[in-house]
């Protein structure tokens, strides 16, 4: 294949990660993140070199937070997000985080020897906002499948009109 998968996803927290609000979602960080590393699939994720992201701030808002990796595929991805003990991170979200006003979470393809950053997952997440799933930005609602050799993801859609 080609191509990899990246994702992003980002949340506002309802308080500083030092909080007592937020104490069971510091709790399991270490164990959820051990999980993707070594879940099937997994490439990369943003981390600083202890691998530590929570103390990444790309937001004016100190209390977002940005996840971001890479994924060999849909399938894994998929597998991880929902069928391991990370689903129960997803259904306990609202104890530690926001209802977000529009997208915050879009999935991509990238090729291979690309390496996402943060700008380029902003860019996704707008790019959702504005016109909704594409080949650029999507999410699990609408998927797409990756590009061909000759395709060009690189650059968004142009919509006329």
């Amino acid at each position: 294949m080609m191509y990899w998968l990246a994702q992003v996803n980002i949340g506002r927290m309802l308080a500083p990660l030092s909080d007592p609000v937020m104490a069971g979602f510091v709790a399991k960080l270490d164990e959820i993140n051990t999980l993707a590393d070594n879940s099937e699939g997994f490439i990369w994720r943003l981390q600083t070199p202890e691998g530590n992201a929570t103390s990444l701030r790309h937001f004016e808002d100190e209390l977002i937070l940005v996840n971001l990796s890479v994924w060999t595929d849909l399938a894994t991805y998929a597998n991880f997000v929902y069928k391991s003990q990370h689903r129960q991170l997803i259904q306990q979200r609202r104890q530690w985080f926001q209802k977000f006003e529009g997208p915050y979470t879009a999935i991509w393809w990238i090729p291979r020897e690309h390496t996402p950053d943060v700008k380029e997952a902003k860019e996704r997440l707008e790019h959702l906002r504005i016109h909704g799933e594409t080949p650029y930005a999507f999410t699990f609602k609408k998927t797409f499948p990756a590009p061909a050799e000759s395709d060009n993801i690189s650059s968004p859609l142009i919509v006329k009109g």
